[in-house]
């Protein structure tokens, strides 16, 4: 028998308004970041307090919410005291951090890790991250 998976529908969220918009616009979970962790050159990004709240209000609706860590951060534990779904990593170091210090939060690898292959995709999945977004340059076929 097959199963079939229903797709999540996950945008960014750049700001408390953008996340509300994302998830009263029909998003299944927003992605967003703290001012120091993000790899995005000028983003508004969250502040813990706006990071709770965003939370809170996802999670009301049914929501997610995955949190972008793609520089070494030192904010795991707070982040995951937010209450957020899940992390979004793209260094080795950082998902390794983040199964230590919030073992219970999923761990999702970044499109910026540049996963082409099926090998690298397992090799992540025995490091711990539960989800891949595969390399941007990938074909819908590859």
């Amino acid at each position: 028998m097959i199963m079939l998976q229903i797709p999540e529908l996950l945008s960014p969220a750049g700001d408390l308004e953008r996340l509300r918009y994302a998830i009263n616009y029909g998003a299944d979970a927003v992605y967003c970041s703290l001012p120091e962790f993000g790899m995005r050159s000028a983003p508004a990004n969250f502040t813990p307090e706006q990071l709770t709240e965003g939370v809170i209000y996802a999670h009301a609706r049914g929501r997610k919410v995955y949190l972008t860590m793609n520089t070494l951060p030192d904010a795991i534990r707070s982040a995951a005291a937010a209450g957020v779904d899940a992390f979004i990593v793209a260094d080795l170091g950082v998902l390794e951090a983040c199964k230590q210090f919030a073992p219970d939060i999923d761990v999702h690898m970044s499109t910026q890790t540049g996963i082409t292959n099926w090998a690298a995709a397992r090799a992540a999945y025995n490091l711990g991250a539960k989800r891949v977004v595969l390399a941007r340059e990938l074909t819908l076929q590859d």
